[in-house]
Order: structure tokens, then C-alpha cells, then sequence
């Protein structure tokens, strides 16, 4: 797969609680992306973080929260995120998704791009 160098980057804010059909949202997003042959998807879990309600979530031993920071990021050309995003609000009750103009210098093996 070649993906262009001007690319978007699609980065999705969720907690790790969040569902769907009854399987982690994170995990329902990476499997949908992958079935649409998406350039590639990376799942990040924060140490801690807070969001629209301002509850403060953290992994620190004393206060363990169940809902940590999730945070996916997806890179691919502009088209292909874009229809990705009507899938993508069909799957979320909530949370936050930004994206940004990126430049891709090096996808699979090979020099790095100039």
C-alpha cells in the first residue's frame, strides 16, 4: 500500500471504558479502520488525563481509575479519512476527534522520503 505524501493525521480521544457491540471502543475502531484498508492505526493509553466533565482519570495506585485516557491515532490520505469520519461518528456517543495536515516521510521499509 503507498500512501501520499501529504496525508492527515485523525487522532480520536475516547476512555478505555468506552463500548461498542458490546467490544472496547478502541479495539471496534482499529478493526473498522483495518477492514477499510486504512494506511494503519496505533492505539495509546494515557497515564492520566481529563476531559469534557473535568473528572480527572489516573492509573496512580491509590486512586486506580477503571476509565483511563485513550487515545487513537490514523494516518492516510485526505480522501480516505474523510470517509472514514461519517463511519467513525456512527460508532462514538462521545469524545473528541481532531485532525491535521501531516507529511508522511517513511511508511514500510525502504530510505526515508526528502
Amino acid at each position: 500500500m503507498q500512501l501520499p505524501r501529504d496525508a492527515v493525521l485523525l487522532r480520536i480521544f475516547i476512555g478505555e471504558d468506552d463500548r461498542f457491540d458490546n467490544r472496547p471502543l478502541h479495539e471496534a475502531i482499529v478493526l473498522k479502520a483495518r477492514e477499510m484498508h486504512l494506511g494503519g492505526a496505533t492505539v495509546l493509553r494515557g497515564a492520566i488525563g481529563f476531559g469534557h466533565s473535568s473528572r480527572l482519570h489516573t492509573s496512580k495506585i491509590l486512586r486506580l481509575s477503571e476509565d483511563l485516557p485513550i487515545i487513537i491515532e490514523i494516518v492516510d490520505a485526505p480522501e480516505t479519512i474523510e470517509a472514514f469520519l461519517p463511519v467513525l461518528d456512527s460508532m462514538m456517543g462521545g469524545g473528541l476527534i481532531t485532525k491535521q495536515n501531516v507529511q508522511i516521510l517513511q511508511y514500510g521499509p525502504g530510505p526515508i522520503a526528502k
